[in-house]
C-alpha cells in the first residue's frame, strides 16, 4: 500500500550516483497525488539537474514481470503510477563499484534516479503495475548499451520470486554473466585544439586513453554548418576548448578582425548552445587580455573587464558567452609557455647567439607554463568546485618581460646584464604594421583556485625545469 506524507528526502546508496529518493504523496478517499519531477525541489533536495527530455511508461498486467538487466547510455528517473516492483540495480561502469549490487521496492511513493552506466532490472509484485521513467537522451537505435544476465552468481541478486517462476523474455536469458561483461567507459572528453600549445600539455595530462578524444582544426570545424550533429554529442560529458586566435597584432587589422571574431566569439557560441542543449561541462581558457591593465593590485575573477585591442575585446566576448553555459569553467590565465615557438625559447636563442636584447620591463606578470595549466584544468573536472571563472598562472614574486628574459641568460650560463629595459612605447615605436595595446599588469589574483586545492608552481622553479628540459 502507498504511504502517504512522506518528506521528500534523497538517499544515497552503495552505487555511485544511484540515489533512491522518498516521494510526498497526498491522498483521500478519492484517490492519490504526487510531483513524480519537480525539478527545482528535488534539485533543492540533492539530486542532480539532469534534464529530461523523453517520457515513457511500461505497464505489466501480470505480477513476476521481470526485465533487465540493461545498462543503458543515458541517466534514468524510475518511479512507479501503480502497483509495486522490485528493482535490481548493478553498477556496470568501470572502476572500484564495477559489479556493486543495490535493491529496493519501489512504489509510488518512491522513486530512483539511475545513472548511465548503472545496470537497471525490474521485477512485478502487484498485478496491473505501471511504471514511468524519465531519460535525459532521445532513444536512438546507435545507443550502445551493456547487459548482464539476471541470474548471474556474482550479482546473487535475492528475487522475491524466483526467475524459474516468472515471465521473461528470451533476450534477457541469453545475457552474459558478470565475467564476460566490458565494464562501461566514462562519458567522453572533446579536447579542441590538440595541436596547440595547451592541447599538447592536455595530452599529456590526459592520456591517451578511450574516452579522451582529441581534435584538430583540421579534424573538427568550429563553423561547420552540421556542428550541432557532428557528434552524438550525449556521449560526451566535457568539451574543453584548447583553441583560440592569439595573433594580438594581427587581430588590428581587418582580416585578423574578422578571423579572431569568427574564432573566438562565434565558434565559442557554437560550443556554448552544444554543451548547454546536451547537458556538457564546457571549459574555455581565457586570457589577462580581457582587462586593461591599469590597476594597481592583481586581478580577481570579479573584477569587471575592460579589453583594451580587438584580441581582449573577442576574449571578453567568448568569455560572456561562456558564462551562460549551466556547467562551465572558464580558466583565465596570462603569459602561456608550452611547445613551439615562444618567449622563452627566443631568449633562449638570443643569448646562445650572444645577442644583447632590449626587452620590455614595464609590463608586469607571471609565466604560465601549459603543463600546470593543463593539471589545473584536470584537477577542475576532477574535484568539481563550483562553476564560475578560475585565474591559472604560476606562482611566486611578479616579473617583467625584461626579468624573465634575464633569468633565462642566467640560467643558460650566460650573462644576464647583457639584457636591457624598455618601456613598451619603446620597444613598438616606428615598428611597421599594427600594434595591440598591452595590459602593463597581467597579475592574476590565484585564491580561488588555490581554494579548491590545486597549489599553482612558482613559476621561477617552472622556468627553471623547462629550461633544462629543452636543452
Amino acid at each position: 500500500m502507498t504511504e502517504f506524507g512522506k518528506t521528500l528526502t534523497v538517499t544515497e546508496t552503495p552505487i555511485p550516483g544511484l540515489l533512491l529518493v522518498d516521494l510526498p504523496v497526498h491522498g483521500d478517499s478519492r484517490g492519490w497525488f504526487k510531483e513524480n519531477w519537480q525539478r527545482e525541489k528535488m534539485v533543492a533536495a540533492g539530486l542532480p539537474d539532469f534534464g529530461p527530455v523523453q517520457n515513457n511508461i511500461s505497464f505489466n498486467d501480470a505480477v513476476g514481470t521481470t526485465r533487465g538487466i540493461h545498462a543503458e547510455p543515458w541517466d534514468k528517473w524510475v518511479s512507479v503510477a501503480t502497483g509495486r516492483i522490485f528493482g535490481a540495480w548493478v553498477d556496470l561502469r568501470e572502476g572500484a563499484t564495477f559489479g556493486t549490487v543495490f535493491t529496493a521496492e519501489i512504489d509510488p511513493s518512491r522513486a530512483i534516479l539511475v545513472p548511465r552506466g548503472v545496470g537497471n532490472s525490474y521485477q512485478t509484485l502487484e498485478p496491473d503495475t505501471a511504471y514511468a521513467y524519465l531519460v535525459n537522451d532521445h532513444w536512438s537505435p546507435d545507443a550502445e548499451y551493456s547487459f548482464l544476465n539476471l541470474a548471474d552468481e556474482t550479482a546473487a541478486i535475492a528475487w522475491p520470486i524466483p526467475l524459474d517462476d516468472v515471465e521473461i523474455s528470451a533476450k534477457d536469458l541469453a545475457h552474459p554473466r558478470l565475467a564476460e561483461v566490458t565494464p562501461i567507459g566514462p562519458r567522453k572528453t572533446l579536447v579542441i585544439g590538440a595541436s596547440g600549445q595547451l592541447g599538447t600539455a592536455l595530452r599529456t595530462e590526459l592520456g591517451d586513453v578511450a574516452h579522451i578524444e582529441y581534435a584538430t582544426r583540421e579534424t573538427f570545424d568550429l563553423g561547420a554548418a552540421d556542428l550541432d550533429f557532428a557528434r552524438r554529442w550525449r556521449d560526451y560529458g566535457t568539451i574543453i576548448n584548447a583553441g583560440a586566435y592569439t595573433a594580438v597584432d594581427l587581430a588590428e587589422t581587418p582580416a585578423g578582425r574578422r578571423d579572431a571574431w569568427a574564432a573566438n566569439v562565434t565558434g565559442v557560441a557554437a560550443l556554448a548552445r552544444i554543451a548547454t542543449e546536451n547537458g556538457l561541462t564546457l571549459v574555455h581558457v581565457s586570457s589577462d587580455y580581457v582587462f586593461d591593465g591599469a590597476q594597481a593590485e592583481p586581478y580577481a575573477e570579479s573584477d569587471p573587464v575592460q579589453p583594451l585591442g580587438v584580441y581582449g575585446q573577442t576574449k571578453a566576448a567568448g568569455d560572456a558567452v561562456v558564462a551562460t553555459v549551466p556547467r562551465h569553467y572558464i580558466v583565465r590565465t596570462s603569459w602561456v609557455i608550452g611547445e613551439g615557438r615562444n618567449f622563452v625559447r627566443t631568449m633562449a636563442s638570443l643569448a646562445e647567439r650572444g645577442i644583447a636584447p632590449r626587452v620590455v620591463g614595464d609590463q608586469i606578470g607571471r609565466l604560465t607554463f601549459t603543463a600546470d595549466l593543463a593539471s589545473a584544468i584536470a584537477h577542475l573536472l576532477a574535484q568539481r568546485p563550483a562553476y564560475g571563472v578560475y585565474n591559472v598562472t604560476g606562482a611566486g614574486e611578479p616579473q617583467s618581460w625584461a626579468d624573465v628574459a634575464r633569468a633565462v641568460y642566467r640560467l643558460t650560463g650566460h650573462d644576464p646584464a647583457g639584457v636591457s629595459d624598455v618601456t613598451t612605447a619603446e620597444y613598438f615605436a616606428g615598428q611597421a604594421g599594427p600594434v595591440a595595446p598591452r595590459p602593463l599588469n597581467s597579475m592574476l589574483d590565484l585564491s580561488r583556485i588555490t581554494a579548491t586545492g590545486w597549489t599553482p608552481r612558482d613559476a621561477a622553479i617552472s622556468l627553471e625545469e623547462y629550461l633544462a628540459t629543452d636543452a
